[in-house]
């Protein structure tokens, strides 16, 4: 299936300045997969370790890392000569090895002329229990997050459908297949950007197998959970992130520790929630106090909201009927507000915004606030249907006096009163 990021890959790749890569990313977002293809499709060779799976190479780094004698052990073990240029050196599952990670700078000091990717599913993790030297400064850095709609409609083989929305999206006039959109974007809060999912929707177009697909990811990440963290905290991380899909069915969806469980205290969960951010499980946006620019100088982290990393496992989280999603009018307001929700923030951060939220109390909310490529602060609300009545968007504005403002919601494309109209489907266009 294809992924956006091959081309920032390819940039990488022929960048003269490039570093070592390392990506970054949740466990099963498709970054061994998507690094092999590069390596097959755009070098003349690919020299894959799993550092994990193989003692073997990951013993090699128990000794000098000097880079040559590095390529040399590698080279033996590959079977073959790593040469620069031709040769993709792909170290996978690079937390295993603490010495690995510290070679990365070597190469980008004394050796530069090699291609080097590393990747891990928990390496933030690691890091900060191994107490392992990060090589900040000598590498480059990447995140794959899971599929997008833009994605999804892709590997639906639906990459005209997807061009068309760009081009309505610039123009800002209305979508003639704006209903048919809609049902795309309906199937894509059932299944998710998980690529496994994706590829058996794609095959099968059966919602019957999906559950159980998203449920063994989820085990995966349990499993991450009892592996990596402290016994003492294990129990804290999950409960913390069973009740996300809680946390976003409120009204007011600002986390509260009370909803974790009666009694409980910021002090108490404040690792575990750092430790759902490091694995890259959960995506979390913070207040911002005004909607002044820079907005990173009024950040409140004490006060955010928290979401997961994939909408599809969150709809999986509340085990809906597919019926719920795709005929729109029978699920609740709150539900439908959750679910797009969480997939506007998803397309936001994996677009590279870091999107904050404004609030007073009782008076207003909006729902995200971005700064644009031009430096302005816009408000961003999302509605999961056609209604888009909104007094905290006009507070905001007529507040701050924003000179535009973003509405996703299921109503077409369209520019009134400095207000964008984005449908929900459009929201991987916003970048």
């Amino acid at each position: 299936m294809e992924r956006k990021i091959t081309q920032d890959l390819l940039g990488w790749k022929n960048n003269p300045r490039r570093k070592p890569l390392i990506l970054n990313g949740a466990r099963q977002t498709g970054k061994t997969f998507i690094v092999r293809d590069f390596g097959q499709n755009h070098f003349e060779d690919l020299a894959y370790f799993n550092l994990e799976k193989s003692q073997q190479a990951a013993n090699i780094f128990d000794g000098n890392i000097d880079p040559q004698r590095l390529v040399g052990l590698l080279s033996a073990i590959h079977g073959k000569q790593i040469e620069p240029d031709r040769t993709l050196i792909f170290l996978d599952e690079v937390q295993a090895s603490e010495r690995a990670l510290t070679s990365l700078k070597y190469f980008q000091e004394d050796a530069p002329e090699f291609h080097v990717v590393a990747a891990g599913s928990l390496l933030g993790i690691a890091v900060s229990r191994k107490k392992i030297s990060y090589p900040v400064g000598k590498v480059d850095m990447m995140t794959l997050y899971p599929m997008d709609f833009e994605e999804f409609l892709w590997a639906l083989e639906r990459q005209l459908l997807s061009e068309a929305i760009r081009e309505s999206y610039e123009a800002m006039h209305g979508f003639p297949l704006h209903t048919l959109a809609l049902d795309f974007y309906r199937q894509y809060l059932i299944v998710g950007g998980m690529p496994e999912v994706v590829a058996a929707f794609a095959q099968s177009r059966d919602y019957t197998t999906l559950g159980v697909i998203h449920e063994t990811i989820m085990d995966s990440y349990i499993a991450d959970i009892t592996r990596y963290a402290d016994a003492n905290e294990t129990v804290r991380i999950l409960e913390a992130y069973n009740s996300l899909s809680r946390q976003l069915l409120k009204e007011n969806r600002k986390f509260q520790y009370s909803a974790v469980r009666s009694g409980a205290r910021a002090s108490q969960f404040l690792y575990p929630l750092a430790w759902l951010d490091a694995a890259r499980l959960t995506l979390r946006c913070n207040e911002t106090t005004s909607g002044l620019s820079p907005l990173k100088a009024f950040e409140n982290p004490d006060a955010f909201k928290v979401y997961l990393s994939d909408v599809g496992l969150l709809c999986s989280r509340y085990e809906v009927n597919p019926i719920d999603i795709l005929e729109d009018e029978l699920a609740s307001t709150l539900f439908k507000g959750a679910l797009a929700e969480n997939y506007v923030m998803q397309h936001l951060v994996s677009n590279g915004f870091s999107p904050l939220y404004w609030g007073k109390p009782r008076y207003a909310e909006v729902d995200f606030v971005i700064t644009d490529s031009e430096g302005r602060v816009v408000p961003l609300e999302v509605k999961s249907g056609d209604s888009v009545r909104s007094k905290s968007l006009t507070i905001f504005r007529e507040k701050y006096q924003s000179s535009y403002a973003i509405r996703c919601s299921a109503k077409n494309f369209g520019f009134e009163n400095q207000i964008k109209a984005v449908p929900l489907y459009a929201a991987f266009c916003i970048r």
